[in-house]
């Protein structure tokens, strides 16, 4: 491993991406944003949130940073900074570095799972499913040892008891999760470690919910994706890995910010199944691009995010056409339980049947946003929708970061926004 090779060795004490002299020189921005009196703000309030976004590029932990912002249904920003690949930390100086575009599709990482709950939302107001039912009632070989009564809404809620798959040391390879079938029987045959305990299910519980709607619909979750909101949204990529035609301009991820020691790698590596460093190298293989993870690898633009989260904002409809009924959504971003420690992140957190949901004073989506929704991704990736300012959002960054300063700015960026959309 690269990553790991270096940090032995002392090469890299803390990866830091290298600036252009002009950032402008790797900025793109969208020729179709709006004004700001369109979206209820002043251009002064656009340009504090963008030169946050600078502040946020300029720390160096990502090699690049897309945004997009929309109020009031209205695109205001959509920018990028910086390249897709070929400045990360670790490569050479004179390797090639082509500029982050506006269509570059970049991996959500976890932000993948609210897209993956609202079809499971979706397929539940078609009639496929019962929210209540017991997964084991679809999913037979589920209910063994313990699990015969979790539900499909406690597995949406991180409530399923089995937050982590099961896979010995001398197996844990990304490789594993190519496996589908394997997969799925793995889930089936643990026991539940976390029975009726919030514990964030990181890779888990999406490999579940995607084979309910498989099995369901007898058709590929990707399929279900396409006909219900890929489509109708008219979005270029937003699928689960990276078709061949469109792979040579995805983003690639790289470590950053200070390396990730113990105690924080073990959580990290109980989580995720393997260390740090080996999910960002495998992130970027051919084998993760073909596979299908359906809570962490759908790769979409900044804009294709942003406009996913405008139509739940504006209460299932886009342009005129309902993809979901109010009532489907009213479920989905609902809180399902008050805030409380999450057994697997052993953070507080609050969630709903899908989503990661807003706090106040303080939360992932900024100060005093407890009516925000959305997720965050690995690591720091935000998808999100504030009825409250009437934004919807999405940062990707293709920097894997955990710690460092670029923490302090990116906090700066979320109360800019908070504060800077606030209703007045």
């Amino acid at each position: 491993m690269i990553i790991k090779a270096a940090q032995d060795a002392g090469l890299l004490k803390n990866y830091k991406v290298r600036l252009p002299e002009r950032i402008e020189s790797v900025t793109r921005i969208d020729p179709n944003e709006g004004s700001a009196a369109r979206g209820g703000l002043r251009p002064s309030d656009v340009e504090a949130i963008w030169s946050a976004v600078q502040d946020l590029y300029r720390s160096r932990a990502y090699p690049g940073v897309a945004f997009s912002l929309r109020r009031r249904g209205e695109l205001l920003l959509n920018r990028t900074l910086g390249h897709a690949r070929g400045n990360g930390p670790w490569d050479l100086t004179n390797a090639p570095k082509p500029v982050m575009e506006l269509d570059t599709p970049i991996c959500l990482f976890s932000a993948s799972k609210a897209v993956t709950a609202v079809l499971v939302h979706k397929l539940a107001e078609e009639g496929g499913l019962d929210l209540d039912q017991r997964v084991s009632h679809y999913i037979p070989a589920f209910g063994q040892h313990g699990k015969r009564d979790t539900t499909v809404a406690e597995v949406l809620a991180h409530r399923g008891g089995f937050p982590q798959i099961k896979v010995p040391k001398r197996e844990r390879q990304v490789e594993v999760l190519l496996d589908w079938p394997g997969v799925i029987d793995r889930i089936c045959r643990a026991p539940p470690t976390h029975p009726r305990r919030m514990a964030y299910h990181a890779i888990s519980g999406g490999f579940i919910l995607a084979e309910l709607i498989q099995r369901i619909t007898g058709e590929p979750v990707q399929a279900y994706l396409d006909s219900r909101f890929r489509e109708p949204l008219g979005l270029k990529h937003f699928t689960f890995g990276v078709p061949p035609e469109h792979r040579q301009s995805a983003a690639l991820n790289y470590a950053a910010g200070q390396p990730v020691r113990f105690p924080l790698s073990a959580i990290i590596e109980k989580v995720l199944i393997v260390p740090f460093e080996q999910v960002v190298d495998s992130s970027n293989s051919t084998a993760f691009m073909d596979a299908v993870i359906p809570a962490g690898n759908l790769y979409a633009t900044a804009e294709e995010l942003s406009r996913f989260f405008q139509m739940l904002l504006d209460n299932g409809v886009w342009q005129g056409r309902r993809l979901l009924k109010h009532e489907t959504l009213k479920r989905a971003i609902k809180p399902k339980w008050r805030i409380a420690l999450d057994g697997s992140l052993m953070i507080p957190m609050r969630y709903s049947e899908g989503m990661m949901l807003g706090a106040n004073p303080a939360g992932l989506y900024g100060p005093m946003t407890r009516h925000a929704y959305g997720h965050l991704g690995f690591m720091n990736i935000l998808g999100w929708a504030d009825p409250q300012r009437e934004i919807s959002c999405s940062l990707l960054t293709t920097g894997k970061a955990l710690l460092g300063t670029h923490l302090i700015t990116l906090g700066r960026l979320m109360a800019t926004i908070s504060e800077r959309c606030s209703t007045r």
